[in-house]
């Protein structure tokens, strides 16, 4: 399924997902492990969380390796970045998954809300990447971003989260711009996706044309497009939301 470079001799291409224990990073751990990946996966708190998705991906068939990191810290993101290595011998494909939400109205969000927004959302993509791009550029691989559709449509509650993810997509594209010929970066941009029915999930579901929310599953289609698709297709921003932000 993945379409790599033909100087890569490994056949199991290897994985690193950012945020993989649980909701959509872990949906798109065990997707990129179906597509025949060897798959490592960051946490930060949720370390039992974290180990039952690393004995899913094994059950899968696949290596797969659990790091605690924070991509808030340069230090944390060198290490895990090492230890994948140490593991599978090098990287083919980051996904930058790791993120924080949050509401809040613009006139009470502190500047403590609005770096620690940023640390994770843009600066920790950032880091995670550019530790990665020595054995990215060596396996000809492939960055996905995880966005979001408030990056690219105002959310008055949402004013640090918005600006922070619309910083990843313009991120995105100036790596994919920097990181060319070797590497293709892209990013998805998630709407709203439902993990259990609610009163806000049917609302937004009524709003969406596609007459349903997105799933994790829906997230990790586009996720597994750009990751095993064409390596040509670089700095493109694909909305996975149903038609939500039209």
């Amino acid at each position: 399924m993945f379409s790599g470079s033909p100087s890569t001799p490994h056949i199991r291409k290897r994985a690193l997902v950012t945020g993989g224990a649980k909701r959509v990073g872990r949906e798109l751990a065990l997707a990129l492990a179906r597509a025949g990946m060897d798959v490592a996966i960051t946490f930060r708190d949720s370390k039992a969380a974290a180990e039952e998705t690393r004995r899913a991906i094994e059950d899968l068939g696949a290596r797969a390796i659990a790091l605690q990191m924070d991509v808030r810290s340069e230090a944390s993101v060198r290490g895990a970045v090492a230890a994948t290595v140490a593991a599978f011998g090098g990287i083919d494909v980051l996904v930058n998954n790791a993120a924080v939400f949050e509401a809040a109205p613009l006139a009470e969000i502190t500047v403590e809300q609005w770096d620690g927004m940023f640390a994770t959302n843009t600066r920790g993509p950032f880091l995670v990447a550019r530790e990665a791009l020595p054995y990215l550029k060596a396996a000809h691989g492939r960055i996905v971003n995880l966005g979001s559709l408030g990056g690219s449509h105002p959310w008055a509650t949402h004013a640090h989260y918005c600006s922070s993810k619309a910083a990843l997509h313009m991120l995105t594209q100036t790596m994919a711009k920097a990181f060319a010929p070797e590497v293709s970066v892209n990013c998805v941009a998630p709407g709203y996706v439902e993990f259990e029915a609610s009163p806000e999930t049917r609302h937004f579901a009524a709003k969406t044309p596609m007459g349903r929310n997105a799933t994790a599953h829906d997230v990790a289609e586009g996720v597994l497009f750009f990751a095993a698709g064409p390596h040509f297709i670089t700095g493109q921003i694909l909305t996975v939301d149903g038609g939500l932000g039209l």
